[in-house]
């Protein structure tokens, strides 16, 4: 069984930064990924690094969020800057240990954008 924390939300004013940590209790993964759900919507995809530290970003982040991790700690980061009100969400950690899907998902993490 793998655990994983999230921590780093908060309020924060439209333009502001925020950044999310998620601590894995597993060294060993094929890629781990930040998602996000919004009242009333799916969640989706927000930014993915891979074991090799291969990113992958949505494009509505792309130039504003940076994903990254600590190799030796097992956190992963999403560094966010130039938040908008429509990146308000609940913001969930996931590991996969294959391609296809995720196997394992933290709590999440409340982002608000607002002034």
């Amino acid at each position: 069984q793998v655990q994983l924390e999230e921590s780093g939300g908060g309020l924060v004013q439209p333009g502001g930064s925020l950044r999310l940590s998620c601590a894995a209790s597993r060294l060993s993964f094929y890629a781990m990924a930040w998602y996000c759900q919004a009242p009333g919507k799916q969640r989706e995809l927000v930014a993915s690094i891979t074991s090799a530290d291969r990113t992958n970003y949505a494009d509505s982040v792309k130039g504003r969020f940076t994903i990254s991790r600590d190799h030796a700690k097992s956190i992963m980061y999403l560094q966010m800057n130039s938040l908008k009100p429509e990146n308000t969400a609940v913001y969930c950690c996931g590991l996969q240990h294959s391609p296809d899907r995720v196997h394992y998902w933290g709590q999440g993490t409340q982002v608000t954008v607002s002034s």
